[in-house]
């Protein structure tokens, strides 16, 4: 329990420093702060490197968040070094006369154009990690189902325990209330519904479906032949 509990601290830090080094990095190239933040970029660097090997000690709702995170802060970093490089390619030599400084007026221009389509890219970017990591209600977009097929419940805790964990995160992001949802209850309805099917249709699977339906979380049990 203490090892979940840290593992969850250092997920809610890793998500901090993911949304400090995009606020740093805009007053960077705002003009507000001399150098980039390479400490907090360090920090990150270091966590998923840290993560990357220890996965196998993750449950599968801290997975799923940590895949998340890591897949925003790789975006980030992608547009950071490009507006970084456009900033390095930005600096120009200073030239002498009328026909130096129309030069230098175009360059300037056509840097400012470049800054302002590299802020739109960083907004649009910004925009989709949020709507990927918990799309909101009412939207039309759906993360990935979760599956899972049960044949023998009673013998098969961890699956159902990774279906449980599979259905919180999303009722969670989804905004859903989750108060009443328990693993042990959850446990039972899952042996019923399993014996239920089985009985009715003569089958030998059940395949469960954790699916998120414009903002809506739904628990499908499906027959497999």
């Amino acid at each position: 329990m203490a090892v979940t509990s840290s593992i969850d601290d250092e997920l809610n830090q890793f998500e901090r420093d993911i949304r400090q080094l995009k606020i740093e990095y805009d007053q960077y190239f705002g003009g507000g702060r001399k150098r980039p933040p390479t400490e907090i970029e360090w920090r990150l660097e270091m966590f998923s490197k840290r993560y990357a090997e220890r996965g196998g000690e993750l449950k599968f709702g801290q997975r799923f968040r940590y895949n998340n995170l890591t897949q925003t802060y790789a975006k980030y970093k992608d547009i950071f070094r490009k507006r970084l490089q456009q900033k390095e390619e930005g600096k120009v030599q200073r030239h002498f006369g009328a026909a130096a400084k129309k030069i230098e007026t175009e360059r300037a221009q056509k840097a400012a154009e470049v800054q302002a389509a590299a802020a739109a890219a960083a907004a649009a970017a910004e925009a989709a990690a949020i709507a990927a990591a918990a799309p909101a209600a009412g939207t039309s977009t759906n993360p990935a189902a979760f599956r899972m097929v049960c044949s023998k419940p009673e013998q098969e805790s961890e699956k159902i325990g990774e279906l449980y964990e599979a259905f919180l995160q999303a009722k969670q992001k989804a905004g859903e209330p989750t108060g009443k949802l328990t693993r042990s209850s959850f446990n039972d309805f899952v042996l019923k519904k399993t014996k239920d099917l089985q009985t009715q249709k003569k089958c030998h699977d059940v395949e469960y479906v954790v699916e998120v339906l414009e903002g809506q979380v739904k628990l499908k049990a499906l027959v497999k032949s």
